[in-house]
């Protein structure tokens, strides 16, 4: 028993038991300062945290050549485990190349996003240990001119981007080379330390995050008042609060976040992606989606997301593989996908498919509040 400075009060117990598996190593157990009331009990560290954190410390440490191969011996490994992924993936990619793709050829664009995703975070893990000389020989750009024109007018702009390429990378630019502050909001992800870590280890590459939520809007408007560039990826809706646009020749709900964040404060906002190109990044910046008030509010954020959604199209269009969208974002996708599952359970001999391992973190299912609405 461990006691406070008084002597009086137990702050934690620790029982230490045999290795043989039969109880647990190490069992800690904190009370609250008076010593009567449990806080909380730490059996053992999160498997998920410990996995991201050994990946990304192994990345930093690896000479770059043999980090590459070994994500692309990741990237075949989760192409051939995850089935349903695969299948999203090729009806993605048709949906933006055309019908026309198929076969090997198909396959071939499949491994391809599956490689560029791996990619994705095999950079996102170093990039916070990279000087600024590497950060910004190995970046280049086309339209940063319009962050540039959105900033000297005295409201910083919306940088709305695709699941595309490493956007991380130009956020990191951004925030060291020329020295804009830079915010974002991500999802929440299971569990909670794995979504804390992340978000550090965000802020180590200068970009500051806002977890999606009800207290999100509220942080944007204060960012971008303050002259913080905001970038939200906007190709994916998460929960209730969507727009309906029309997208890739299907309607589907986009998020109305940065069509209500221009429409309150008069930022631009700027459809932007960052390609991966070979080790280096190419970011690119169109001009801006006109938002200005015609109407009623809902009929103008409506008007602008659709606008929105075909500046995204036209970013995608320039490399559908590195297009990091795994998940049903159509209608149609999710029908296509429980037809998919009866059809594997059948094959399989099992009334209904087997969960199978994940392709990075686990999405938290919270509703895309405050910022949409």
């Amino acid at each position: 028993m461990t006691d406070t400075a008084d002597g009086a009060a137990p702050v934690a117990r620790v029982r230490r038991f045999s290795a043989d598996g039969a109880a647990p190593v190490a069992r800690v157990r904190r009370f609250s300062a008076d010593g009567a009331a449990p806080v909380a009990r730490v059996r053992r560290f999160s498997a998920d945290v410990a996995l991201y954190r050994g990946g990304a410390a192994l990345a930093r440490r690896l000479p770059q050549a043999v980090g590459e191969a070994l994500t692309r011996v990741i990237s075949r490994s989760a192409y051939r485990l995850l089935p349903e992924r695969r299948f999203i993936t090729e009806r993605r990619l048709q949906r933006v190349c055309g019908p026309g793709l198929r076969g090997e050829a198909l396959a071939e664009a499949v491994q391809a996003s599956f490689e560029s995703y791996a990619r994705y975070w095999y950079d996102g893990a170093r990039i916070g240990d990279l000087g600024d000389a590497e950060i910004d020989t190995r970046f280049s750009h086309r339209g940063f001119h319009h962050v540039q024109q959105a900033i000297d007018s005295g409201t910083a702009p919306i940088l709305a981007l695709p699941h595309l390429g490493g956007w991380e990378w130009a956020g990191t630019w951004m925030a060291r080379i020329p020295s804009y502050p830079v915010i974002s909001v991500v999802e929440p992800l299971k569990p909670a330390r794995l979504f804390d870590w992340m978000v550090e280890e965000r802020r180590r590459m200068g970009i500051d995050i806002v977890p999606l939520g009800p207290d999100a809007a509220a942080a944007l408007l204060k960012s971008l008042r303050a002259g913080q560039v905001v970038c939200l990826l906007s190709d994916r809706q998460v929960g209730p609060g969507g727009v309906d646009v029309e997208f890739f020749g299907e309607r589907t709900q986009l998020p109305a976040g940065p069509a209500v964040l221009a429409l309150r404060t008069g930022a631009a906002i700027l459809p932007a992606a960052v390609y991966q190109d070979g080790r280096n990044h190419r970011g690119v910046v169109l001009p801006p989606v006109p938002a200005d008030r015609q109407g009623s509010l809902r009929a103008d954020v409506s008007r602008v997301t659709q606008d929105l959604a075909r500046s995204l199209e036209e970013l995608i269009r320039a490399a559908p593989e590195q297009w990091h969208l795994m998940q049903p974002n159509w209608p149609s996708d999710e029908e296509a996908l429980k037809r998919f599952r009866q059809k594997r359970g059948r094959s399989d001999g099992h009334g209904a498919p087997a969960s199978g391992p994940r392709f990075g973190p686990e999405r938290a299912g919270s509703p895309n509040e405050g910022v949409l609405r």
